[in-house]
């Protein structure tokens, strides 16, 4: 557990005597003044938490505590004050700037307890990302792994819309990319009230009649009433919604999410259809549709599986977790079973594997394996 607390002061003497009270308790760093803090949080971090003093020269310690919040929002502050200042510190505290404020001078026995509590407030928030980030976004990949055997299509291309994403978001530095990338594996789950025959046209690029093409456009919205109600993902579902272009409804964080995914879309569109990542990006930079173009650029240099795999032939018995299908596996009966595009995992290899020992496959089939 992160027991590393920061203490910033404008006085040595402070500083001097915390550290010495307190470093048998916590992993003790002290900084002089403010800039020096933030260097510490930005080259010394993480930080469970950090406690500033509120008067301090240049910048005071609202100034400064504001500041941490956007470079560390998960440390727990604290502010150090005076008798006089309690009523900047109350409103600090009520603005949600802190977690906690302590009166100088402060005596050891509070300032321990009010770092404890901070402690444990930082693993009560660390503990809360590892459920977003690991247990959720576990649970998503089961589902977008079960459901893909059920439409082979559309979690192909969520396949390939997940990586477009995720170089994107690298590419921009963009925080939070999991929730981008999550929003990205659920983006194609609408398309479960589609009819296969519809999608298979629509991957192939053949026409669709006027009903068959409102159902595809009302996928967003399909998606996001089997999403809006399941706790946690109230963001994930609306960045869903707004991949088709209409407004975001939410924070900048569903804004951008989806933009990512409306620009994913459209490039794995035309790169189906045969076009390269440059084509792709300079045919959407054409249509003047409103994408922001630092997405665009980022597109360009996306990795294309088939240009960074090379093309094999192989039986159900070669086929291993990792490689990307290219071409339709179908069973001897017509079943499609994968979609070309579609990420081998363990679920796919078992039922292509029942499927082999049943009814048969039509094999080998082409995949896209890792080159040595």
């Amino acid at each position: 557990m992160n027991r590393r607390v920061l203490l910033v002061d404008d006085e040595p003497n402070v500083l001097h005597g915390f550290e010495r009270l307190l470093r048998k308790d916590f992993e003790m760093v002290t900084a002089l003044g403010p800039e020096p803090g933030l260097e510490a949080i930005r080259e010394q971090g993480p930080f469970a938490a950090v406690v500033s003093d509120l008067r301090m020269a240049g910048m005071d310690g609202n100034q400064f505590l504001a500041q941490v919040r956007q470079l560390a929002p998960d440390t727990v502050r604290i502010m150090l004050t005076g008798q006089a200042d309690l009523s900047a510190a109350i409103q600090a505290v009520n603005q949600g700037n802190i977690f906690r404020f302590l009166l100088k001078p402060c005596p050891r026995e509070s300032m321990q307890q009010a770092l404890q509590a901070a402690l444990e407030q930082y693993r009560l928030v660390m503990a809360e990302r590892e459920l977003l980030e690991k247990t959720l976004n576990g649970a998503i990949q089961v589902l977008t792994e079960i459901l893909g055997l059920v439409n082979p299509v559309a979690f192909s291309r969520a396949h390939r819309i997940k990586g477009y994403v995720s170089h994107m978001a690298a590419r921009l530095g963009l925080e939070q990319a999991w929730r981008f990338e999550l929003a990205a594996m659920l983006s194609q789950i609408g398309y479960i009230t589609v009819p296969p025959d519809v999608l298979l046209k629509l991957a192939s690029s053949e026409a669709l009649s006027d009903n068959e093409r409102e159902l595809v456009a009302g996928h967003p919205r399909v998606a996001r009433r089997l999403l809006e109600n399941v706790p946690r993902l109230e963001d994930i579902s609306a960045m869903i919604a707004g991949q088709s272009g209409d407004p975001a409804e939410g924070s900048s964080l569903v804004a951008m999410g989806s933009a990512l995914l409306r620009a994913a879309n459209d490039f794995d569109e035309l790169v189906v259809a045969g076009s390269s990542r440059s084509e792709a990006a300079s045919e959407l930079e054409r249509r003047s549709a409103g994408y922001d173009p630092k997405l665009l650029e980022a597109l360009e240099s996306v990795p294309i599986d088939s240009e960074t795999r090379i093309a094999r032939m192989l039986t159900v018995e070669q086929l291993q977790t990792g490689m990307v299908i290219n071409q339709d596996v179908r069973a001897k009966n017509g079943t499609l079973l994968l979609s070309s595009g579609q990420l081998v995992t363990m679920t796919a290899v078992a039922r292509l594997q029942g499927f082999a020992r049943t009814v048969g496959i039509v094999e080998p089939f082409s995949v896209l394996a890792p080159q040595a």
